[in-house]
């Protein structure tokens, strides 16, 4: 068994081509256990890459990533899920027919152990696991504050209690690794902070490790414990919030000038 302190993840040295774009350019970071990890830079720095390549849908020409010591670049994004790796998206990928409830659920199938035949009988192991997922999809319901929807479906809901609900669904699949796509995009100021506190509350009462894309640089400073800045696919600062504000490579990224004294 691994120690305590070694990272959950270890991104290194890695290298996604396409033609000649650099989509990820030598990118390296590790994230620990209980780790809000952010991932930022201007459009098309190559921050969805990143997030593709630990998801399996890009495979990148050189590197290494590996989760809990085990190799993921060549397998394929189901293995990848199975290994506790869940996602959100930037844009919501819900079943706008399907109640809350409904859409928790699907995020359990990986842990659904019983086959066609007992779901059709519906006895003995299916009916045990049925209520067993049914309860674990409550705890997130109630974790969540979702009570007042679950039973409706979710295309009827506003936008930010539909990112909650994804938020939900990848919480369903009980990750071992957490990836966050733009989780407060498109949302106003009171749901901004309503998400800010679950992630924050995910992090440190779940203590789920997570890496979080994000345009809300007001968020980023004040959540994460560390951030990963990157620029045309290449890494130029990684530190605290604290490091990376003041470090004149991002302000430059940024603002294209930098800081005076």
């Amino acid at each position: 068994m691994g120690l305590v302190n070694e990272p959950v993840l270890v991104f290194d040295d890695v290298h996604l081509n396409f033609g000649n774009v650099k989509a990820v350019n030598g990118v390296s970071f590790t994230v620990n256990p209980d780790e809000l990890f952010a991932v930022i830079g201007p459009n098309g720095a190559g921050k969805t890459s990143i997030f593709n390549v630990l998801s399996g849908v890009y495979r990148p020409q050189s590197g290494s990533v590996t989760m809990h010591g085990q190799q993921l670049l060549g397998m394929k994004p189901p293995a990848i899920a199975n290994l506790g790796v869940a996602r959100t998206f930037q844009n919501i990928e819900l079943f706008a027919n399907l109640t809350v409830v409904d859409n928790l659920m699907l995020g359990r199938h990986q842990h659904i152990k019983y086959g066609t035949l007992a779901a059709f009988a519906w006895v003995g192991k299916a009916r045990n696991e049925e209520v067993r997922h049914r309860r674990a999809v409550e705890e997130i319901i109630d974790f969540l504050e979702l009570e007042a929807w679950r039973m409706l479906p979710v295309g009827m809901l506003p936008y930010g209690v539909q990112k909650r609900v994804e938020l939900g669904r990848a919480l369903a699949m009980e990750p071992k690794l957490l990836l966050l796509d733009e989780p407060v995009a498109g949302m106003n100021l009171e749901e901004t902070e309503d998400m800010a506190r679950f992630i924050i509350d995910i992090r440190d009462e779940l203590q789920v490790p997570m890496i979080m894309v994000e345009h809300d640089m007001g968020l980023v400073m004040d959540i994460a414990d560390r951030i990963l800045v990157v620029d045309f696919g290449t890494p130029i600062s990684l530190g605290t919030p604290a490091e990376v504000q003041k470090d004149p490579a991002v302000i430059t990224a940024y603002l294209g000038t930098e800081a005076s004294a």
